[in-house]
């Protein structure tokens, strides 16, 4: 039975997975980060990582069954763009290629964003559209973009941006709200849960410039909302209701210029109950597992497969 290792270090999370075409196995562990900071310095993360990886490869094999290991994937970059570059992702890459060599197998390089990708694809069950075009959100700590996807025969995938955020990025907004409400870093999970709470509704216009949204006012209106003695639960649902109504627009964008593609939401934002029940109710896309949403190695080691078998 073949075998694909797929390595992820992120800026937020160390992740490794074993994928054998059809059980995928992953572990991942989130970096530690101080009370009140959000996140942490890049020659610190890469020390996490470091140490962290070795402890979640060794977990993914021993819960796998006995098997020829036949690829490693690697995520190298934040993204398919020319100059994308974050530290932290050389302790993976770094592992990775170790690992390649000791077996003599290929390490297939990725980037963090196509991982992303093919992690929603997996958990969506649409592998088949990495033979097709398709629409793709991909909201997360370090991006807010909407993406066209299509069929690659070197990467897999090529990734065209079509729309972005101009500034503050969405897991940032939340991440940043999260802390002036006082949740740990990332604040996601707790913000959405808080956000569940309130039943608020508020009239929402994102700035945007062509069809790139601005995020940055986000902040100041939670922080308006706070001063003027907003209970912490509606301060939470209007940062989660802003970066809901820039993703609709910003999917109404996309469906007019693309046509009516099939759309997948990615990334750790979109594991956002609320979001995914507007974002579902209006445009009917589909969106990863909450465990495929945030930062994982899935994607990587599903890719390492499809790279492998071309």
């Amino acid at each position: 039975m073949a075998l694909y290792l797929g390595i992820d270090t992120s800026n937020y999370t160390t992740s490794a997975a074993l994928f054998d075409g059809e059980r995928m196995i992953q572990r991942k562990k989130l970096l530690p980060v101080r009370v009140g900071e959000l996140g942490l310095r890049q020659s610190d993360a890469v020390f996490e990582h470091t140490r962290q990886l070795p402890e979640l490869v060794e977990a993914c094999f021993q819960e796998a069954a006995p098997a020829s290991l036949s690829a490693v994937g690697v995520s190298v970059r934040p993204r398919d763009q020319q100059g994308s570059y974050m530290p932290c992702f050389l302790a993976g890459e770094s592992a990775a290629r170790s690992v390649a060599a000791a077996f003599h197998i290929a390490a297939h390089p990725f980037s963090h964003q196509a991982g992303h990708i093919a992690a929603a694809l997996y958990s969506t069950g649409n592998m088949q559209l990495i033979e097709r075009p398709f629409i793709c959100f991909h909201f997360s700590g370090g991006t807010t973009d909407c993406l066209l996807v299509s069929p690659d025969s070197t990467h897999v995938f090529s990734i065209e941006l079509l729309a972005c955020s101009l500034d503050l990025k969405a897991g940032q907004a939340v991440d940043r709200v999260g802390r002036m409400l006082g949740l740990p870093f990332p604040a996601g999970a707790e913000l959405s849960a808080l956000a569940e709470k309130s039943e608020k509704e508020f009239r929402i216009r994102p700035a945007f410039k062509g069809e790139n949204v601005s995020l940055s006012g986000v902040e100041n209106r939670c922080e308006a909302l706070l001063r003027d003695g907003a209970p912490a639960e509606d301060v939470a649902r209007f940062c989660l209701a802003f970066i809901c109504r820039a993703a609709e627009e910003m999917t109404e964008h996309a469906l007019s210029r693309c046509g009516n593609l099939p759309v997948i939401y990615a990334g750790g934002v979109m594991c956002s109950s609320y979001i995914r029940a507007h974002l579902t109710e209006k445009y009917g896309g589909a969106f990863a597992d909450p465990a495929f949403s945030s930062d994982n190695a899935a994607g990587i080691a599903a890719l390492a497969m499809v790279k492998d078998r071309k």
